[in-house]
């Protein structure tokens, strides 16, 4: 990390949330590679300080297939399922006012720089690295690469960069198609029932707030043919299955 930026800090979700949601932001830097703003910041309140990324959405790039000005609430509904799950793939993202206007603001995820990355996206026997394929065909990302999961030093996998999720039709771009047709794990089938009972009450409501109706719907159908089939996703023929680059 260069020198004078703040560190990325470990905090419970609970105390992350409370930082992200009303501490001071102070922009740092910019990720130059990114395709939309993504700012570098510091967050502080009641003397405690972490590292952030921040993506107004005046930074946004229009799409061709996706609302102008919506991709930020968009990655805060990911984060309200990736929660509901209990998996915790997401870290903590907040929707608020910033110093360039409204946006997403996430808990910055220091990841582990001697993970091979490479070996972790072919893995076919990491339960993880599998429940990030099971949230992403939830949400429908259309831009799952290689370079959006994060594996920490303590073993974690998180997964960032979800702007482009929740289409009503069927967007599905994954690097992680290695389970395509395979049964879900039992465990994971009883997550799904109960996430999609959570849709008809709490999550359900706060997804309301973030997205359109028929977005909402057609997670609950997403979710209704994942259970039903008890398989993971197989590419549809009609969409491009892998994003490019892929990493």
């Amino acid at each position: 990390m260069p020198d004078g930026l703040t560190p990325p800090a470990d905090l419970a979700e609970a105390d992350a949330l409370a930082l992200l949601g009303a501490g001071e932001l102070t922009i740092e830097g910019r990720v130059v590679d990114a395709s939309n703003a993504t700012l570098y910041c510091a967050v502080t309140l009641d003397g405690v300080t972490a590292a952030a990324a921040y993506k107004p959405v005046a930074g946004e790039r229009p799409l061709w297939d996706f609302p102008d000005g919506t991709l930020a609430e968009r990655e805060v509904a990911a984060y309200a399922v990736s929660t509901a799950t209990g998996w915790g793939i997401i870290p903590p993202t907040v929707y608020r006012d910033g110093p360039l206007g409204p946006g997403m603001v996430q808990l910055w995820i220091a990841d582990d720089p001697d993970a091979d990355l490479v070996a972790i996206i072919r893995s076919r026997d990491c339960p993880p690295l599998r429940r990030v394929a099971v949230l992403d065909a939830v949400i429908n990302n259309a831009d799952r690469k290689g370079g959006h999961l994060l594996p920490t030093a303590n073993g974690h996998l998180y997964g960032i960069d979800h702007g482009v999720s929740f289409h009503s039709d069927d967007k599905l771009r994954t690097v992680l198609w290695q389970w395509a047709g395979n049964k879900l794990p039992a465990d994971v089938r009883e997550v799904l029932v109960r996430l999609r009972s959570d849709l008809d009450g709490a999550l359900g409501t706060q997804l309301h707030e973030l997205l359109t109706t028929r977005e909402v719907r057609r997670t609950r159908s997403r979710i209704d043919r994942l259970v039903s089939s008890g398989r993971f996703p197989e590419p549809s023929g009609d969409w491009p299955p892998v994003p490019w680059p892929p990493m």
